[in-house]
């Protein structure tokens, strides 16, 4: 239906903004971190999702589109509302999220508030192979060697190496201000 909406910013909450498009001002739900990485000037571009239900037509707006890719995944899954998923991408971004469900992290997934521990295993039993196949930025995962994480990640992948067993040898070997090719190496290692 409305897949962006770019125009001036006319009201600016940590929840929601306000999009004046043609002289239509379009009420837009947003995450945190969608509130946190809005432009300073009046000029704005928003990622949308128009979740229509019996009762309501909400537009949900995010920065980027693997933020919107992420909130469409998310309320896939059952007892995942939109306005959960909403919660989710506010406190995690949607890189942690892809990671925590690749690796099965049920403890991040269950930091967010109101998700307990079967919502939690679900997500991850129904999203697994989805975000196995998806590639998200890396950027800010854990820490600023993210970059290099990504790269090795992806070398051993692409050399035929099964996804999770190369994350969980890279998180094993990974330490600050080493190189790509040394992490390859210490990771190989253990593979």
């Amino acid at each position: 239906m409305i897949a962006h909406l770019n125009g001036l910013l006319i009201e600016k909450s940590p929840t929601h903004v306000v999009i004046e498009c043609n002289g239509v001002g379009y009420f837009v739900k947003i995450s945190l971190n969608t509130f946190s990485n809005l432009p300073k000037g009046d000029k704005i571009k928003l990622y949308t999702q128009l979740q229509v239900r019996e009762d309501s037509q909400t537009l949900y707006g995010f920065h980027n589109v693997s933020d919107r890719e992420m909130f469409n995944h998310l309320i896939s899954v059952s007892g995942i509302g939109a306005n959960t998923a909403i919660l989710m991408l506010s406190a995690l971004t949607a890189d942690e999220i892809a990671h925590a469900i690749v690796s099965e992290n049920v403890d991040t997934i269950k930091s967010v508030k109101g998700i307990g521990l079967k919502t939690a295993q679900r997500v991850i039993v129904d999203l697994k192979s989805k975000m196995e196949k998806v590639e998200f930025s890396s950027e800010n995962i854990f820490t600023s060697n993210n970059t290099n994480r990504f790269e090795a990640l992806s070398a051993l992948s692409a050399l035929g190496f099964d996804k999770k067993k190369v994350d969980i040898a890279i998180q094993k070997v990974i330490k600050d201000d080493q190189s790509v090719e040394e992490l390859i190496k210490d990771a190989l290692r253990i593979l």
